[in-house]
């Protein structure tokens, strides 16, 4: 059995004396004006049913049945122990992006703060502001551009040894190597295979985790990902010691990379940041550079295969900027931006299977939505099924259409896996560039097949193919 549901069945007794406790912290008796919708069990919520849809394969069931039966705008929920307004639509996803900071602010479960110790000093909340301050012009366009050469010699090297001369590889876990690498490299200048490889595994069960039912047991995710934690932190700390030593005796330069930026920074009392705080923000930056573009990269190559006329374009499209260089010439920022067509399918790929389901937001104050009252303290969820697979947003939702990315594209606040607003990911252009870099370098290589024409995709808590995907290879 699941621990997570064996959990609550030994517990549910316990947990429904705090039945009182809960129907107090939701507000639900002294404000009869709140959104439509149902708080489930005491505590737990509809937190079961919220992740199961996704491991499931249909992340979107929960936002569906709910839209049609409740509100198409908002509806209210409990997730991960909290009363929770979930936003619906691209009316919704404006009201959330435009009010960031005014009538909402960011938001983290519990899980996450547990994860991430040095949070507690503070929150993640505010680690995550501080962060987006802290993040110098590396993650901006132009200064992303120096990194595209060296993005393509870790495709090229990743190919060689990864996929070249195998007649079947599983997708999902390769891609996560080389998105694993490029990060490495960009955020603290490491591209030896064998280093990168001493903390590359334990993130699967990070991920896992992380936005997890915080059940602290052996055998849970949410312990999984503790302890996945821990070990990559301690490796972590050692390159930060190795790295103060190489800047104090010059063998490392103040701009090479983020690591060498935080050593340097000093916060808003001039002080220097502790290790512990340096190593879980790179942390964070690693899984957010690391795991969203490989679920990305990997539904890129299983569209492809069931796509054959889209494969053929993308091939023209690559082939032409590939027969125009030189031999042993790396990529460059005007292939990048050769790859028009590419990047639509890239898009359209993450409409239909975005790398993220979305995000949450506190209340800070008391307002109003739709005409339904939002209570101070309430958190609020935004997803990207209410408007990605919403025919309203996107004529035949099902169908696979590059085009709609062409001219203007989709309106506004239909199409956000990145985000939107104040807090739109600031990795979006980082993300893009290790994607086309991806592509440019498997297409040029492989046409595939799919060995399991109807693999299942979950979602836990990003989606995946539940085999990884296992492809046979047909070199060009």
């Amino acid at each position: 059995m699941d621990p997570i549901l064996l959990f609550f069945a030994t517990f549910f007794p316990l947990l429904s004396l705090a039945f009182l406790i809960f129907y107090k912290k939701s507000n639900y008796a002294s404000n009869p004006n709140l959104p439509p919708g149902r708080m489930g069990l005491p505590y737990i919520g509809e937190s079961i049913e919220y992740l199961l849809t996704g491991r499931r394969g249909h992340p979107e069931k929960f936002l569906k049945d709910r839209m049609a039966k409740y509100s198409s705008q908002v509806f209210k929920t409990s997730i991960f122990g909290e009363p929770m307004a979930v936003v619906c639509g691209a009316v919704g996803n404006k009201f959330l992006f435009s009010n960031e900071n005014k009538l909402v602010t960011s938001w983290w479960p519990d899980s996450v703060n547990k994860i991430f110790p040095s949070s507690t000093q503070t929150s993640s909340k505010e680690e995550s502001i501080k962060m987006r301050k802290m993040l110098p012009n590396f993650l901006k366009p132009e200064a992303l551009q120096r990194y595209i050469g060296m993005m393509d010699m870790i495709a090229q090297r990743h190919f060689e040894a990864s996929w070249e001369g195998k007649q079947e590889i599983t997708v999902f876990p390769l891609a996560k190597r080389y998105t694993f690498w490029v990060a490495c490299k960009v955020f603290l200048s490491i591209e030896d295979p064998v280093h990168v490889s001493k903390f590359a595994d334990p993130f699967n069960a990070l991920a896992a985790g992380i936005i997890a039912v915080p059940i602290d047991l052996p055998g849970t995710p949410f312990r999984r990902a503790i302890n996945a934690a821990e070990t990559i932190r301690k490796e972590l700390m050692a390159i930060i010691k190795q790295r103060k030593m190489d800047l104090a005796e010059n063998k490392a330069t103040p701009n090479q990379d983020i690591l060498s930026h935080m050593l340097l920074a000093t916060d808003e009392k001039g002080q220097f940041l502790n290790e512990l705080n340096i190593a879980d923000r790179i942390l964070g930056l690693l899984i957010g550079g690391h795991d969203t573009a490989s679920a990305t990269i990997t539904f890129i190559v299983k569209y492809l295969a069931e796509l054959p006329n889209n494969y053929s374009e993308v091939y023209k499209e690559q082939m032409e900027i590939s027969r125009s260089k030189k031999e042993g010439e790396m990529l460059n920022w005007e292939d990048i931006q050769k790859m028009k067509y590419s990047w639509n399918v890239a898009c359209e790929v993450m409409r239909l299977a975005p790398p993220l389901q979305g995000a949450f937001r506190e209340a800070i104050t008391d307002f109003t939505f739709a005409g339904f009252s939002i209570p101070k303290g309430w958190k609020l969820h935004w997803n990207v099924n209410s408007t990605h697979k919403n025919p309203e947003c996107f004529p035949e939702p099902e169908k696979f259409e590059p085009a709609r990315f062409e001219g203007s594209g989709p309106a506004p606040y239909t199409f956000v896996p990145f985000g939107g607003g104040p807090r739109m990911c600031p990795g979006k252009e980082y993300a893009r560039l290790e994607i086309l870099v991806f592509m440019h370098n498997v297409i040029k290589r492989f046409n595939w097949e799919k060995l399991i024409p109807d693999e299942m995709i979950i979602v836990d808590p990003l989606p995946m193919p539940a085999k990884g995907l296992p492809v046979r290879l047909l070199p060009h």
